[in-house]
């Protein structure tokens, strides 16, 4: 909308219900700046500070609440949108997007649910995973990816525990730890810098083209994901060959 010489996008093309970790500041700038015009997110928070077990399964505790927070808003699709809890087992997606479509009544979508649809669309089954997590969310991610015959090539991950942490990791520390996963897995076909919580969406297109192979990360595949569930299908270039399609 135009008023004078202010421009504000309220979304009145479409509207993106977010629910994101509490810790995490980079997944809504990241999105905003992946989503065409007219669309727009608006986001509620889950509490989650630490990568542990007991932390990550506690985030779903305040599913339903949050979802009919957010349903108030009336967003055209609501995605859970942290990739460490959506794919802490093979079924967990399922049901994180079952309980908010019951809960408000709206479409649902998680991390999980726009990285295999990533995946397929581009025809990829060979990959490398890095992350900056730690060992045990690294390690079930990749057993995750296996379950949904996802091969991992290689990759790494860089042992942080919380997501205020995982926001101040240096963008170039990313992009050299998928550079030296690249070079010590040269077969594989693409690379996913996965968490929804580190500064990557302006790595993807530098990568690609150093790389020779597709880039994906959380924020980029639910911008993606979320947009062509909701049928807006147009190319949102700088943002790799996913948001290019």
């Amino acid at each position: 909308m135009t008023g004078g010489s202010v421009t504000i996008d309220y979304g009145d093309r479409a509207r993106i219900g977010l629910l994101v970790p509490s810790g995490n500041s980079a997944a809504e700038p990241e999105i905003h700046a992946m989503l065409p015009p007219g669309v727009t997110a608006l986001v509620t928070r889950l509490e989650l500070r630490g990568s542990s077990e007991a932390e990550l399964t506690a985030m779903l505790a305040a599913l339903e609440p949050a979802a009919r927070l957010l349903a108030d808003a009336r967003p055209d699709l609501i995605g859970f949108h942290c990739t460490a809890v959506s794919t802490f087992a093979p079924e967990r997606a399922g049901g994180i997007r079952a309980r908010i479509e019951a809960a408000t009544g709206l479409p649902a979508c998680s991390t999980a649910d726009g990285i295999l649809a990533a995946l397929a669309v581009l025809g990829l089954r060979r990959v490398l995973l890095v992350t900056p997590y730690i060992e045990p969310v690294h390690a079930r991610e990749v057993a995750w990816l296996a379950a949904h015959g996802i091969e991992v090539a290689g990759g790494s991950h860089l042992g942080v525990n919380t997501n205020a942490e995982m926001a101040r990791i240096p963008p170039a520390t990313i992009a050299e730890q998928a550079s030296a996963a690249a070079r010590a897995a040269p077969d594989a076909a693409a690379c996913f810098i996965s968490c929804t919580a580190i500064r990557s969406a302006g790595l993807v297109a530098p990568l690609e083209a150093a790389l020779g192979m597709p880039v994906l990360t959380s924020n980029q595949v639910m911008a993606w994901h979320a947009l062509r569930r909701l049928g807006i299908r147009e190319a949102v270039p700088g943002y790799g060959q996913l948001m290019a399609l």
